[in-house]
């Protein structure tokens, strides 16, 4: 176990020292603003690090911060400074507001009484688990097995052993959310121990009802706020088996830890617990039936055999009652805290994956960021060389009809000479010229000159007939593809992907800030249990010896007096005499040589 032990990362900041670490200090509650279930808590002062969180048996120091805060009255009982305690005080069949009977366990908190079944308890955690994902939830007793409900069938849920631990149990729970320095601060909370409101009118009431459907798209530090940035929405929900590329080797490290903490609670420690559980109760069996049987021997002699017989069977019947007891020390001491920290392992488990989906989160937002920003240039540089080849274009398209136009006045001024020189008229040379002006305009004006398309605007065109409706919708779909400009649809491109780039942007830094969180308020909360773990399994250790110590000294007395009644019983005729009180050893010395001296007959 020693190297167990030196395995753990769930030591305190000063021995472990890492980027990730939070100045944030959970081990006391302060005064809680508007909303304290969301925020935490300044740094109170460091004097209060060493606080225990021990079952309600052990002995718990008192809150040393006190609040002037308070939201409700159960608010100011749970931080008026005593060591305030939540009893579970009773469990009642009842119907009410119910189609049939359910068991409603009593609540007394200070001056208020409240009634809630185990439903009620579920929902609760539940909702505080959505509140708070960075927080360490206590665990409630685990529902029954569906071979419970096989062997016991409609008496399952009335079964007293069955209610007896659930009552501790939920008892330990409450006792744990109130002594948390965070979850004690929920008005939710509150409300659950006043029970003046029926608990499913606050199931649908804020905050509970504002709880996201995925908790990570939603802030890690307030799930419900109203004003979260809807780039939150756009966030990718990793698996919790997300293969990092930079990974904190901390919560690598509390991961395998927990894991290895896991298997041994839940399971050789468990085994083993109930395989002893199992035999002392076997052992207090045997031990009242063969009470049973020598009582009733006695019934048939007298004398001193007779009360030796009874006493015998009265220790042997107090044997029984104290293997029963030990047992049952055992259930409550041993077995239910030590099932209860295999939950505790479960619910760390999910608490690192939940971080580990933040951290995902970050990192396929940054990956997406890259490759946006990536496109983005793809872009912007096709644009340009489309602007350039457009210019290039409209320069070619402006030169050509020019150089036409020189080149058509130039030739009626080359003939002209050549008439000239040739002696032809004048006169006929204009006319010649003007009309070869005439044609060259009209070819001129009757060249193609190109224009880009144009997408199709407008409604698609309707077509009667039956059946032709997704047909039509179809074809106007695939035109309008097929017909796009590629101009509109490559700077159409480029406006979305700066938009998407500017929500990756937001995502990346809300995700930033998320995992920072995350990662402080988990190891401040991981912290905590450790300190809690170790004082709780100290009492565990501690319960455990003082139940073997109470048998020891029960069986001892009853024996005892056993043995009186036993030593009355007179000796057996035939039986030999001690070694002390023989006639030979009161023989003084002389007969004893006497004795030795004589010869054999």
């Amino acid at each position: 176990m020693s190297d167990f032990e030196d395995a753990n990362p769930f030591q305190t900041t000063d021995d472990v020292q890492s980027e990730t670490v939070s100045n944030i200090d959970l081990s006391e509650p302060s005064t809680p603003p508007t909303h304290p279930a969301r925020i935490l808590s300044p740094p109170p002062t460091p004097g209060v690090l060493n606080r225990s969180f021990s079952r309600p048996q052990a002995q718990r120091p008192s809150q040393q911060v006190i609040k002037s805060d308070f939201c409700c009255s159960r608010d100011r009982w749970l931080h008026s400074g005593e060591d305030v305690e939540i009893q579970i005080t009773d469990a009642q069949k009842t119907s009410d507001h119910a189609s049939s009977p359910y068991i409603a366990y009593v609540i007394k908190s200070g001056n208020a009484i409240a009634y809630h079944r185990y439903s009620d308890f579920e929902s609760f955690r539940n909702s505080m688990a959505g509140l708070y994902p960075t927080l360490i939830i206590p665990p409630i007793p685990s529902k029954q097995t569906i071979g419970d409900y096989a062997i016991k069938q409609g008496k399952a849920k009335e079964d007293v052993s069955m209610i007896a631990r659930r009552k501790r149990m939920l008892q330990t729970f409450l006792n744990r959310v109130a002594r948390h320095p965070i979850l004690s601060n929920e008005h939710v909370f509150h409300r659950f121990l006043e029970g003046e409101v029926s608990w499913s009118e606050i199931l649908h009431s804020p905050p509970i009802s504002n709880l996201p459907k995925n908790p990570l798209k939603a802030p890690a530090h307030n799930p419900t706020d109203a004003n979260a940035s809807p780039a939150y929405s756009a966030l990718p929900s990793p698996t919790g088996t997300h293969p990092l590329r930079r990974p904190d080797q901390r919560f690598l490290d509390s991961e395998a830890f927990t894991n290895k903490f896991a298997s041994h609670v839940s399971g050789p420690m468990e085994k083993v617990t109930r395989r002893t559980m199992k035999r002392w109760t076997d052992f207090a069996t045997d031990n009242a039936d063969l009470g049973a049987v020598l009582n009733g021997f006695s019934l048939n002699e007298s004398g001193p055999l007779a009360a030796a017989l009874e006493k015998t069977g009265q220790a042997i019947d107090a044997t029984y009652i104290a293997t029963t007891h030990l047992v049952q020390d055992m259930e409550q001491n041993w077995a239910e805290p030590l099932h209860e920290y295999a939950q505790f392992a479960s619910i760390i488990r999910k608490l690192l994956i939940y971080r580990h989906q933040k951290h995902a989160q970050l990192e396929i937002t940054q990956d997406a960021l890259e490759n946006k920003r990536s496109n983005l240039e793809e872009l912007e540089r096709n644009e340009r060389e489309a602007s350039r080849l457009e210019e290039a274009l409209g320069r070619g398209r402006v030169t050509g009809p020019l150089a036409q136009n020189s080149n058509a006045s130039n030739a009626p001024r080359k003939s002209s000479n050549a008439s000239l020189e040739a002696g032809a008229p004048v006169a006929d040379h204009d006319e010649n010229a003007g009309e070869e002006v005439d044609n060259a305009d009209a070819d001129l004006r009757d060249a193609p000159v190109y224009t880009p398309p144009h997408p199709a605007t407008g409604p698609p065109p309707r077509r009667s007939g039956s059946g032709m409706g997704l047909l039509n919708a179809l074809s106007y779909t695939l035109h309008g593809m097929m017909d796009v400009d590629p101009e509109t649809a490559r700077r159409n491109g480029i406006s979305k992907t700066r938009e998407t780039i500017s929500q990756l942007e937001d995502g990346v830094h809300l995700t930033a800030q998320d995992l920072k969180y995350s990662s402080s308020t988990i190891q401040a909360d991981l912290d905590r249990f450790q300190r809690q773990k170790v004082a709780d399994i100290r009492e565990m250790c501690l319960a455990m010896a003082r139940s073997h110590r109470d048998w020891c000294k029960k069986n001892l007395e009853a024996w005892e007096e056993a043995k009186k009644d036993i030593a009355l019983i007179p000796d057996h005729p035939n039986r030999v005499p001690d070694a002390e009180t023989s006639p030979e050893n009161q023989a003084g010395p002389s007969d004893t040589s006497k004795a030795t001296s004589l010869p054999p007959r």
